[in-house]
């Protein structure tokens, strides 16, 4: 415990996060395990992605698989790389298309969640335009020896701005973005605050009618059901203009989108997920990364799921040698296996250590009895079917609260004396390394 230095306020998120079965939003990196390939295929992408190119990824696994926390992992990953990130959780009120606004609560959703490195929270929107005016001005004053206040000042920063947004107007919609954020820019020079507020309001597609937009902004057309996805592309060129690497979007609960009943409403989200595929996997997008997480009922179903519809089914099965049982994490469709045996063991000795480091005790369980709560987990009826990462970890810490809350209590009493006899007749010690550990967890049948 005295070598594992973490901030107060991340065990405490981790703890609580952790107790409760949810992904924790802060410190996955102190109890990350495995996923190795996959991680390192969608680094690969976020590469191709700062280079003006575009990804597409479904991350399917089974409930309490991993497929948040990886999606989460990632998020954070890409801000310490300088992207602009943005995070939504689909469900029967967010979708990617529907005739009650749904498609654009989606956009707002993601608006919402905006974040950069140093504003991790969400809420960046405007902090990003904020940022962007300022190197503008600092730019300015340094390329024409300008002074702050300088009458000539204002309008340098000016052209700098269509320079930029000159560049979009090319783009669908880009003409009214350009004009918005040269409305935003007009209320940061004069201090109008309202005309800032509603060019913020716009941008996160909060205007309920083009009259209002027409009024407050002279633009005659506002962000909808139809057009919400237009302007994600538009938001990731934008990015890339203004210094960042570009744009990802995190969609997590895509199962949500299986759920639809109605079959007409199922078969035009499938066909905005068709839309999203094609422009960034041909290139019609630049900067801009979709990561979709889901069960794999919500992909390989025939009747209902993204197999149902045959232009993404073509697009997404497996080919004939990947099917062979080669991964090459090229496909669109990450498939997350369950962790083994020793990648969940490593994730109980973090866990132990994190929760005595939080508590400020010394770790009482060894790790033969971390070995003993293994067994007892997948020695269980079904295990092989039912048991997740998420299953394990929420027990594990239900046992650690357990012991630490009732001194009197003992390990053994909780799990019983076979959860940690070792093999009969090995006389096995406790591993002093990974490596040990990897011989040590040999002499067990898990």
């Amino acid at each position: 415990m005295g070598e594992l230095k973490i901030p107060k306020r991340l065990t405490t998120a981790l703890v609580n996060s952790l107790t409760a079965g949810v992904v924790p939003r802060v410190g996955l990196e102190f109890i990350a395990v495995g996923r190795k390939p996959e991680v390192e295929a969608i680094l690969r992408d976020m590469d191709n992605i700062a280079e003006g190119g575009a990804a597409f990824r479904l991350i399917t696994g089974r409930y309490g698989s991993g497929k948040s926390f990886l999606l989460q992992m990632i998020r954070n990953y890409a801000m310490d790389r300088d992207f602009v990130v943005a995070d939504a959780d689909l469900s029967p009120e967010r979708r990617l298309v529907g005739t009650k606004g749904q498609g654009l609560a989606t956009y707002r959703e993601l608006m919402t969640h905006l974040s950069t490195r140093t504003r991790p929270d969400g809420g960046a929107l405007e902090m990003i335009l904020q940022k962007w005016i300022a190197a503008l001005q600092q730019s300015v004053m340094q390329a024409a020896g300008l002074r702050p206040g300088d009458p000539g000042l204002n309008e340098q920063v000016e052209l700098r701005i269509f320079e930029v947004t000159g560049r979009m107007q090319s783009l669908v919609h880009g003409f009214d973005f350009a004009k918005v954020l040269a409305s935003y820019w007009n209320g940061y020079k004069l201090g109008d605050d309202d005309r800032k507020q509603a060019a913020l309001r716009w941008l996160r597609g909060e205007y309920p009618t083009k009259t209002e937009a027409r009024k407050d902004l002279g633009v005659g057309v506002i962000i909808d059901d139809d057009s919400w996805y237009d302007y994600i592309k538009l938001w990731s060129e934008f990015t890339a203009a203004i210094g960042y690497k570009g744009l990802l979007l995190f969609i997590d609960e895509g199962v949500n989108l299986y759920k639809i009943t109605n079959t007409a409403s199922r078969q035009s989200n499938y066909e905005k997920l068709l839309t999203m595929f094609n422009d960034t996997m041909q290139g019609k997008a630049e900067h801009l990364g979709i990561l979709m997480g889901g069960t794999p009922q919500f992909v390989e179903d025939e009747r209902r799921g993204l197999f149902s519809y045959d232009a993404l089914r073509s697009r997404l099965i497996d080919g004939r040698y990947g099917s062979a049982g080669f991964k090459t994490y090229a496909s669109p469709i990450l498939k997350l296996d369950m962790l083994s045996h020793e990648e969940i063991l490593i994730l109980l000795q973090k866990l132990r250590d994190i929760h005595a480091l939080h508590f400020q005790y010394d770790p009482l369980l060894t790790d033969e009895q971390l070995i003993g709560f293994m067994q007892n987990a997948v020695g269980r009826l079904g295990a092989d079917e039912l048991l997740t990462p998420r299953e394990v970890v929420r027990d594990f810490m239900d046992l650690l609260h357990t012991l630490h809350q009732h001194p009197d209590c003992t390990f053994e009493a909780l799990l019983g004396e076979m959860a940690v006899q070792p093999a009969a007749g090995k006389g096995v010690k406790s591993p002093a390394d990974e490596d040990d550990l990897v011989d040590f967890l040999a002499e067990f049948e898990l």
